[in-house]
């Protein structure tokens, strides 16, 4: 089969390689994010930019978005901006 945009070959489905390797304990949708990388749709990832630094849960977050782009999806990953603007569930601002 073709992949996103009809370019190459089907990419791998998407829940079973983060289950793989880990990145994906549970989901109540597996073929609604299988078909949603499939067919290029955005992954968006969000770092927090006022945390003192990047950690092994980033990490994570990276690697996992990293599949999703190799299962089809297009990825966005953004540090501060927006992501600054959402708020903090704790309360802080800085």
């Amino acid at each position: 089969g073709e992949g996103p945009g009809g370019r190459g070959p089907a990419r791998a489905m998407a829940c079973a390689a983060l289950g793989a390797r880990r990145l994906l304990a549970a989901t109540t949708a597996h073929e609604g994010l299988d078909a949603a990388a499939k067919a290029g749709r955005r992954a968006y990832l969000g770092i927090d930019p006022t945390a003192d630094g990047l950690h092994v849960g980033n990490l994570a977050a990276v690697m996992a978005l990293r599949q999703l782009r190799a299962s089809g999806a297009r990825p966005v990953a953004l540090v501060g901006g927006a992501t600054g603007l959402v708020g903090d569930p704790s309360g802080r601002d800085s």
